[in-house]
């Protein structure tokens, strides 16, 4: 049975019960003993709420609701196969991205446990193999019917689902086709992979907000296609796992362990930007490895990525959002490392920004080497800010 999502206020004392025993303690000026980790995990604990509502939970139901938006705009397109709807669905898909790649901060719990980055997000396409499966009438009639995204999730590797083979379909040289050029069979691939690609989805933001706490089309859908979403051998979800850091029944042993898990969310990502996104084909190991290369997508991909790691660190995921942070601990302990993640964050953004358009063109360039430095020093600084936190 699924849970509803609760708001929960960790309070001192629910912290205190967590505690570990025996730890370390130092004594106030009125001689009371004092747990540092308990003092630590006090400190810390407004900002795992915000982080999981005002960060995770929003993102992903802005993906969600973006892909919804998508599937309705292919739909349209291959109903009606006009350059404007082509424009739509092509604008559709853009938007779409902006949020699943400020998701990428936290790509932990659900979309690690189901596999769903890879499922969705996996790059370069397999042309050849799509081509194959364009070209096969079986695969195309299967496709065609109400239960085709069901199909290609059960049938299609990886290289062939989620929003690459969609883009292939829409996008040329970074603009979107001639509607002319783009087959009836490919529109029918488009619809049935943008399906499942709503479907994992809205599976990321019920897992995190609880199936309770989703709209009742995607409530239906889930029980409907009977998607798990639950962690294994649990009964919360993972928002409210999380929000549960250092009570019993979470995986987060302390309210600390679950802030670890914030930076380390941010670390994987901005090493992933520098040494993998940009340095593959920067260094020449494989040319051909560059996200999002038919909708020139690429450098707005990369800062959309920094921009989700400024999100998890500053609290909320934007500005209009912001609230306790990991970054108020940090800059209550070490004010200078604080500073040196926050302009971390904006010279990343800025190097990858002054990389020439399109990256898909220009990932040689010296611009890209030094977006890779500037990817790696903010590695580097949120390391130290994660080591302050496990001091």
């Amino acid at each position: 049975m699924y849970t509803q999502m609760k708001t929960f206020k960790l309070t001192l004392s629910m912290l205190l019960a967590a505690m570990l025993a025996g730890s370390a303690v130092s004594c106030s000026d009125d001689g009371e003993e004092i747990n540092p980790l308990e003092e630590k995990d006090a400190a810390l604990a407004p900002v795992i709420p915000q982080y999981v509502n005002n960060t995770v939970i929003v993102t992903y139901k802005a993906l969600a609701d973006a892909t919804i938006d998508l599937c309705e705009s292919l739909l349209e397109l291959r109903e009606d196969k006009t350059q404007a709807r082509l424009e739509a669905a092509a604008a559709a898909w853009i938007t779409t991205r902006v949020y699943w790649e400020r998701s990428e901060a936290f790509l932990f719990g659900a979309v690690a446990d189901f596999g769903i980055d890879p499922h969705i997000d996996t790059w370069p396409l397999d042309e050849p193999a799509f081509v194959n499966t364009l070209n096969s009438a079986g695969f195309i009639e299967s496709m065609s019917g109400d239960d085709g995204d069901v199909w290609v999730a059960e049938h299609l590797g990886y290289s062939l689902l989620g929003f690459h083979g969609i883009e292939y379909i829409l996008f040329e040289q970074g603009h979107a086709k001639n509607v002319a050029s783009i087959t009836d069979s490919e529109l029918i691939y488009a619809t049935a992979v943008g399906g499942d690609l709503r479907n994992q989805c809205i599976r990321l933001e019920a897992s995190w907000a609880g199936i309770d706490n989703v709209t009742a089309f995607k409530r239906d859908l889930i029980e409907d296609l009977e998607l798990v979403i639950m962690p294994t051998n649990s009964t919360i979800s993972y928002g409210e796992n999380m929000l549960a850091a250092g009570q019993p029944g979470s995986t987060y042993r302390t309210v600390t362990d679950a802030a670890v898990a914030i930076l380390e969310g941010c670390l994987t990502i901005s090493t992933e930007v520098g040494e993998v996104k940009i340095g593959t084909s920067y260094n020449k190991e494989d040319e051909d490895y560059i996200e999002s290369p038919y909708s020139y997508n690429s450098k707005t991909d990369f800062i959309d990525n920094i921009q989700s790691i400024a999100n998890a660190y500053l609290g909320g995921a934007d500005e209009t959002r912001r609230g306790p942070s990991v970054s108020d601990y940090v800059k209550a302990k070490d004010a200078s490392l604080d500073e040196k993640v926050r302009t971390s964050i904006l010279e990343a953004i800025a190097k990858i920004d002054a990389i020439p358009h399109p990256f898909a063109i220009n990932y040689a360039s010296p611009q890209a080497g030094q977006a890779m430095d500037a990817c790696a020093e903010l590695t580097a600084a949120l390391e130290e800010a994660k080591t302050l936190l496990q001091q």
